[in-house]
């Protein structure tokens, strides 16, 4: 198996890794599943996996390459780690949130952030956002910031009407 890409993030789960790629590749453009690994007979006693099964997905989302190892209970996914998509439109802000949203932590969205039915955080950003708050009148830039911390899923719309709205 070979990697384009230096860096690969690897995604531990319990034992749904497959299924968790499907989700993925199912949601995001020019996706696909590149290669599955499976466990042999060597090493059960440490893995405890039957020979034959799912160990190790390749795939890609939006020509990025990612592997999802079904590793076991030991460890979950926290907020420490999250991926952000960077979106142009509202539509593809729309997209992205209620397709990785579904069935996840609702308690856990704020701010453009969610977490989707696997407990992996998700920053779903239009890229709009990033310039306003990077503007150089700090007024604009805070009633944008100000704007964004009352929402779930970001809205560009309102973003735009606090950007533009006088003092």
């Amino acid at each position: 198996m070979e990697f384009a890409q230096k860096i690969t993030p690897c995604l531990w789960f319990d034992s749904e890794a497959e299924e968790a790629a499907n989700f993925y590749i199912g949601i995001f453009p020019d996706s696909k599943i590149t290669n599955i690994s499976r466990y042999g007979k060597a090493g059960y006693e440490i893995h405890h996996r039957p020979a034959g099964s799912v160990m190790a997905v390749a795939f890609e989302l939006n020509g990025n390459g990612f592997s999802a190892l079904n590793g076991g209970p030991i460890f979950k996914f926290n907020e420490a780690i999250s991926f952000q998509i960077h979106c142009d439109t509202q539509e593809e802000v729309d997209h992205y949130w209620t397709k990785l949203g579904r069935g996840g932590d609702e308690k856990a969205q704020q701010c453009g952030w969610l977490k989707d039915k696997y407990g992996l955080s998700w920053q779903v950003v239009p890229r709009v956002l990033l310039e306003m708050l990077d503007d150089p009148d700090p007024e604009k830039s805070e009633r944008v910031m100000s704007a964004m911390l009352k929402m779930k899923k970001i809205e560009i719309g309102a973003l735009e009407r606090a950007y533009r709205a006088g003092p």
